[in-house]
């Protein structure tokens, strides 16, 4: 705790600035611009097309909010309860070595040196009570979480809208452009449509598929390898630049001594927690089930709460 006090490179404004502000700008630009893809926007009215873009941006910010949000009060209550001296206590502290026996609560170092014991904080001379009292809220760090909890969100959304993931088969082993049939036609129509229709339109439509060309490529023993591609090599650098960001923010908090190595071990666990929590609260898998869609909607009847055995929140 006897590292020297030098001024923080990464402010807290600048903390929010960088792991608040930029990534609820970008989710912004993405979803107005990207949002949706070209095949739902060629089938869909411009009303439609807006609502969506509407519904995507308020759960991508609604999910960055949460994220940073539980990331807070988290490490915020943590510092509270145990929170321990950080690297650079003692020239905060500017402890008063002349009155070391007016201060002493323990330790048994004073047989080899009348310093080595463990004093209360009123040794410190210290008149900016703020920075001394910040001295003692070393675990977790902050600047860890909360730059975790921002920009890793921010990762996760942006390879969730651009389909960035490691490819992967499909679970139930169907041929591609049967899938990607079914799927299309269930985001356009109505929630729960396929069950107001019936049960035989559905089976009609299951033969209908069975016996289609695109059917035809199931008997081929090379469907399989053509069910998947991975992204393009160039999307993962824009996808890993805000945790490229989030790792130097963690690096400047050891280097400038105001935190040691499990504080910022513990403080990037839990924004890495909420940021995962947070995108999976409210979007869907990465990949090629989830689409890139968030949740819908509850069910109006089911909007504030459920029973036990009603099944979901979504209903007919």
């Amino acid at each position: 705790i006897s590292y020297p006090y030098v001024d923080e490179q990464i402010t807290i404004w600048m903390l929010g600035v960088v792991a608040f502000l930029v990534p609820a700008l970008l989710i912004a630009i993405i979803t107005i611009f990207f949002v949706p893809g070209k095949e739902v926007r060629s089938v869909s009215t411009r009303a439609q097309v807006w609502r969506l873009k509407l519904w995507e941006l308020e759960k991508g910010l609604a999910g960055l909010c949460f994220s940073v949000a539980v990331a807070f009060f988290v490490t915020q209550g943590m510092k509270n309860m145990f929170g321990k001296p950080r690297p650079n206590m003692l020239a905060r502290c500017e402890p008063d070595l002349n009155s070391i026996q007016d201060h002493i609560v323990g330790g048994y170092g004073q047989d080899i040196s009348i310093r080595w014991t463990l004093v209360d904080f009123g040794i410190c001379q210290s008149k900016d009570e703020a920075k001394l009292n910040d001295g003692f809220r070393s675990f977790p760090s902050g600047h860890s979480s909360w730059s975790w909890s921002g920009l890793l969100y921010l990762t996760l959304y942006f390879c969730s809208k651009f389909a960035i993931g490691l490819p992967s088969l499909p679970i139930n082993q169907q041929p591609l452009a049967r899938q990607q049939k079914r799927s299309s036609d269930h985001e356009l129509l109505p929630l729960h449509a396929n069950r107001a229709r019936g049960d035989s339109e559905d089976t009609k439509q299951e033969h209908d598929d069975q016996t289609s060309p695109a059917n035809a490529i199931s008997t081929s023993p090379l469907w399989v390898r053509n069910s998947a591609a991975a992204p393009p090599n160039y999307l993962i650098i824009p996808a890993l630049t805000p945790v490229a960001v989030a790792v130097y923010i963690c690096s400047t908090r050891w280097a400038e001594y105001y935190h040691f190595g499990f504080d910022i071990i513990g403080g990037s666990l839990i924004g890495i927690a909420t940021a995962w929590l947070a995108f999976r609260w409210y979007h869907q898998p990465i990949g090629s089930r989830g689409q890139g869609w968030a949740w819908g909607s509850r069910s109006r009847d089911r909007a504030f709460a459920i029973g036990v055995g009603t099944g979901g929140y979504v209903g007919d």
